[in-house]
């Protein structure tokens, strides 16, 4: 185990290798119950672990309980009626975009900010709202700690707003299937359904944008992998989750705390030890993807032994990964069937990055349409 330094500056043990990663997720000793005091945190100030409300957050029983509540509301035949409207906005995107344009503004941003709008019934024209606050929510610069605890106070009275709304004018968009979701005898508290809108506007476009833009910019620093999905576009499945895989999830992933002691490759972790299980090193451990800095579209053509860890694993698995995955899917076959000449239009040495937020991706990404 080495340890590493969060933006907070607090100094955490991390977990690099696939199966100790794998392990910590869905071991019962594995805790999302960050909110004692004095705990080392990500970042300082409000962030996403503060919540007790909010699904990652909690443990068993009470994450079993919304987990079983929220079952039926992204199962893969619900998300399937939703793939053609998807591939619709993902067409009229790039028709839009013209033959130069800023793929992160002009579609990786756009795409799952509509479907996401569409999908809970909020109106595009708060898109900008919204994405600047989660633009100030998921920053991790120390010095933007009280706009984040602004931007999350904002957010979350707009994402109860919504659900009053929906209360006040029912329809059959996802808010409407949140309000009325429930198990036999149980249904979601009031906090619960607010921070669920919230967590699904937020999730619901940044994360999955980030995906296309990290996942373009692979892409186009592989000339040769984009021909292959030009040429095979029934490649498009597996190249996502290589995608996902080499790109994913963006960043680190999200701290845990150890309830009891734990054996892992490097030694045992003990009880009350804050740790880091980072996916996107699990993801490119060499003992189980083969070569694993190489980026190959077709690695997970048949079915793979191992799975990619971008998702999670365990209770935590993400409870959006089937819409996230189908947005991907229509996001890069749009691309490659429309757009087989693609190319950058800058040195992609020289593209900017950001450094200050939770999602590692490029800031702009210019490109030609061919």
């Amino acid at each position: 185990m080495e340890a590493a330094t969060m933006p907070s500056g607090d100094r955490i043990p991390m977990i690099v290798r696939y199966a100790d990663v794998r392990g910590l997720l869905s071991s019962p000793a594995s805790s999302r119950n960050l909110r004692e005091p004095g705990l080392p945190r990500m970042v300082s100030g409000t962030f996403l672990d503060d919540d007790p409300a909010a699904l990652n957050n909690q443990d068993p029983p009470e994450h079993t309980r919304y987990r079983r509540i929220m079952h039926g509301t992204f199962t893969p035949r619900r998300i399937e009626r939703w793939r053609p409207r998807v591939a619709a906005i993902a067409g009229e995107l790039l028709d839009a975009a013209g033959e130069e344009f800023d793929l992160a503004a002009d579609f990786a941003l756009l795409l799952p900010a509509r479907v996401i709008c569409e999908l809970l019934g909020v109106p595009m024209d708060r898109f900008e709202q919204f994405r600047g606050w989660t633009e100030l929510f998921l920053s991790t610069s120390t010095a933007g700690a009280e706009a984040r605890a602004e931007a999350y106070t904002a957010f979350m009275a707009y994402a109860a707003e919504l659900i009053a709304r929906h209360r006040d004018e029912p329809g059959d968009d996802l808010i409407d299937v949140l309000v009325e979701a429930r198990d036999e005898d149980d249904r979601l508290s009031e906090d619960e359904l607010t921070n669920m809108v919230f967590t699904l506007i937020l999730a619901g476009h940044e994360t999955t944008a980030s995906m296309v833009i990290r996942g373009t910019f692979r892409l186009l620093c592989h000339p040769g992998q984009y021909a292959r999905l030009v040429a095979h576009p029934e490649l498009v499945e597996p190249a996502v989750e290589e995608i996902l895989r080499h790109e994913g999830p963006g960043g680190p992933g999200m701290l845990r705390r150890i309830t009891e002691d734990v054996e892992v490759s490097g030694g045992t972790i003990p009880a009350g030890t804050v740790v880091l299980p980072n996916l996107s090193a699990a993801n490119h451990d060499p003992s189980v993807f083969g070569d694993p800095m190489t980026f190959d579209v077709g690695r997970f053509a048949g079915d793979p032994s191992h799975p990619h860890l971008s998702f999670g694993h365990g209770p935590h698995y993400c409870l959006g990964a089937n819409l996230a995955r189908m947005e991907l899917q229509e996001a890069f076959r749009a691309l490659v069937t429309r757009l087989p000449g693609l190319r950058a239009q800058e040195d992609l040495a020289a593209v900017r990055w950001n450094d200050d937020a939770f999602a590692y991706r490029p800031r702009r990404l210019l490109v030609k349409a061919g």
